[in-house]
């Protein structure tokens, strides 16, 4: 009999958030809108409950309760982001894009960082 395997990650996509970012001056003491998507990799390979996977709701309080500091960069926000993801038990990989709708006149500015461990 073969050995069966399987992966679990949680998302949280597409999460619209108020910010307060910026390093130019106009930008800073003003929120700012940012689109969250963070993907989880899990060391669980079943999962019955709750304690065994990561609530989605906690990934979207980190990035809200991040969001309430100022944070020059994305790249900043997104790194912390998901470095406290890392911080949940059973997380071994967390993806981070983070969005800046109104960054450029025209496009989308935006990153994607990937911690582990």
């Amino acid at each position: 009999m073969s050995e069966i395997y399987s992966a679990t990650r949680v998302r949280v996509r597409d999460l619209p958030l108020l910010a307060d970012i910026g390093i130019n001056p106009d930008e800073i003491g003003r929120r700012q809108p940012l689109v969250i998507s963070v993907e989880l990799s899990l060391s669980s390979d079943r999962i019955e409950g709750i304690s065994e996977t990561v609530d989605y709701r906690r990934v979207a309080q980190a990035a809200e309760d991040l969001a309430s500091v100022h944070i020059p960069l994305i790249e900043t926000f997104a790194q912390r982001l998901g470095e406290r993801c890392l911080a949940f038990p059973l997380v071994v990989e967390a993806r981070v894009s983070v969005d800046k709708p109104f960054a450029l006149t025209r496009g989308l500015a935006g990153v994607e960082v990937t911690v582990r461990r």
